[in-house]
C-alpha cells in the first residue's frame, strides 16, 4: 500500500529502530519516510556538515509533502525531526533493528562500510544495500551475516515512490525477505522480490535507455528537449530520458554504466563520451544545477507530464 494512499501499519516489535547510512539525496528521504511512518532513525554521515543540510532539507520535504501527496494531517516537521538522531558515529547503531545502506555507488565506498555495521550491529539486525546495480550476493560476502543482507532500491524522491525493488541474493533467507517485504510495508510501500544480477530489472533496462538517449544527441538526431518530448508526447512518461538522468544525476549514471559493463562484459552498456565529458565537467543535472537542461531557472527545467 503506497504511504499516499492510507497510513502505513505502526512499526512492529523488532522493526522500531532502524539505521540510515548516508545522508545525500536518498538517504535523506528514506530517513524522512521512515521517521513520518514513526520509526526511530539512526541517520549517519562521516560529514557533519552534510548532516546539517539534510536536517534543513528533512525541515523543509515534511513541510511541502503534504501539498505534493494529497494527504493532510500528518506529523510535524518537528515531530518528524526528533524521531530522527543525526550522528557521525556508528556507535548507536548498536541498536538497529534494520540497515538501509545509501552511500554512493561506487564498490570500495561500499565495501568499506559493511565490516563496521557487522561489528556495531545486533546479531539480528538484517542490512538492505540500497544500490541500482552492484550485485547483493557481493555486498553479503563483505558481511558475517550474508543471509541477513538483501538489496532494497529505493526510487526518488522516496516518500512518494509505493514501491520499492528488493532484490535476494545468493545467500538471503527466506526470513529476511520475509523482514524486509514486512519493513517496507511499514513504510508504506510494496516491494517487488527480483533476483540478484547486477542492473536487476529496472537499471539494467534504464541505464541503457538513458545512454542510448545521450548517443542520440551526441550523434546529432535530436536535440535533449525533442528526445524527451517524444518519449513525454508519444509513450506517455512523465518525464524524459535525459531529464531522468538529471533527476538521478549523471555522475551516478556514469557509475551504473560502468558498473554493468564490468559485471556483463558487454560492449551495450560503455559510456557515450559525452555523458563522460559531462561528469567531467561537473555538469551532474538537478544537484549541480545543470545537465542536459538547465535547473538555474526554474522555467527552463522540463517539467514531468
Amino acid at each position: 500500500m503506497a504511504m499516499t494512499d492510507k497510513a502505513p501499519p505502526a512499526p512492529a516489535p523488532g522493526l522500531s529502530t532502524i539505521g540510515v547510512v548516508g545522508a545525500g539525496v536518498m538517504g535523506v528521504g528514506v530517513a524522512q519516510n521512515l521517521a513520518q511512518t514513526g520509526h526511530r532513525v539512526l541517520l549517519l554521515d562521516l560529514n557533519q556538515g552534510v548532516l546539517d543540510t539534510a536536517r534543513a532539507q528533512i525541515r523543509q520535504n515534511v513541510r511541502f509533502h503534504g501539498m505534493f501527496s494529497g494527504t493532510r494531517g500528518g506529523p510535524s516537521p518537528s515531530e518528524v525531526l526528533d524521531r530522527i538522531t543525526f550522528t557521525t558515529d556508528y556507535g548507536p547503531f548498536a541498536e538497529a533493528d534494520f540497515v538501509v545502506e545509501n552511500a554512493t555507488e561506487k564498490v570500495p565506498v561500499k565495501e568499506s562500510i559493511y565490516p563496521l555495521l557487522d561489528r556495531v550491529c545486533p546479531p539480528h539486525a538484517c542490512f538492505a544495500a540500497n544500490t541500482s546495480c552492484i550485485s547483493i550476493t557481493r555486498i553479503g560476502s563483505w558481511t558475517g551475516r550474508p543471509d541477513r543482507v538483501l538489496g532494497m532500491h529505493f526510487m526518488n524522491p522516496v516518500p512518494l515512490k509505493p514501491v520499492v525493488e528488493t532484490i535476494r541474493g545468493y545467500h538471503t533467507s527466506q526470513q529476511t525477505v520475509d523482514t524486509g517485504l514486512r519493513f517496507l510495508r511499514q513504510m508504506g510501500k510494496e516491494g517487488i522480490v527480483v533476483t540478484d544480477l547486477p542492473g536487476f530489472v529496472s537499471n539494467r533496462v534504464l541505464m541503457i535507455t538513458i545512454n542510448e538517449a545521450v548517443w542520440e544527441v551526441q550523434d546529432g538526431v535530436a536535440s535533449a528537449e525533442d528526445v524527451d518530448r517524444i518519449f513525454v508526447t508519444c509513450f506517455g512518461h512523465k518525464m524524459g530520458p535525459l531529464a531522468t538522468g538529471d533527476l538521478i544525476g549523471l555522475d551516478t549514471i556514469l557509475h551504473s554504466l560502468q558498473i554493468l559493463q564490468e559485471s556483463y562484459g558487454d560492449p551495450k552498456f560503455r559510456p557515450a563520451p559525452l555523458l563522460v565529458k559531462m561528469v567531467d565537467a561537473g555538469l551532474h543535472g538537478r544537484k549541480t544545477g545543470r545537465g542536459f537542461f538547465d535547473y538555474s531557472v526554474p522555467a527552463a527545467a522540463p517539467a514531468a507530464a
